[in-house]
């Protein structure tokens, strides 16, 4: 095996494990959509937008079919989309820290809100990669379904 071939094996493994990590928090999160969507209803509610409980269970199917199309390089294009389509709009309409008093629910929303709009950067990076430049980051199942 020449040096460029096992470059190319290693960015592709490193683009497998990129694409897990990035991944498991959606994935992780999607769960609990599910099991506990009552609950999660009850405080997407509380923010003032409606119908909560089917709000949640949507974003868990979105952020489910992202994370897993993400990880198994199925379309990762559009499972990045997704991703963007949960993230972006959560960090607005539920992390809103310019709307708390509460100096600590205040950091907390804060904190979630800037995680939300870090991971959409990542998203959106994520999609540009994949739409573009897919046929150079092996270990997918399709190439882009964008691009």
């Amino acid at each position: 095996m020449t040096g460029s071939a096992l470059l190319e094996v290693v960015v592709d493994v490193v683009a497998l494990v990129g694409r897990i990590l990035f991944a498991a928090i959606f994935l992780g999160s999607s769960v609990a959509h599910f099991t506990q969507s009552e609950g999660m209803g009850a405080l997407v509610e509380s923010k003032g937008l409606p119908a909560g409980r089917l709000l949640v269970l949507v974003s868990g199917v979105l952020i489910a079919l992202g994370g897993l199309m993400i990880v198994l390089g199925v379309w990762a294009d559009l499972g990045a989309l997704f991703v963007l389509a949960f993230t972006l709009p959560t960090a607005f309409l539920v992390h809103a820290f310019w709307k708390e008093t509460d100096p600590m629910a205040k950091q907390n929303e804060m904190v979630n809100f800037m995680k939300n709009l870090s991971i959409s950067g990542g998203a959106l990076l994520f999609f540009s990669l994949y739409a573009g430049h897919a046929h150079d980051l092996g270990l997918t199942i399709t190439g882009p379904l964008f691009g």
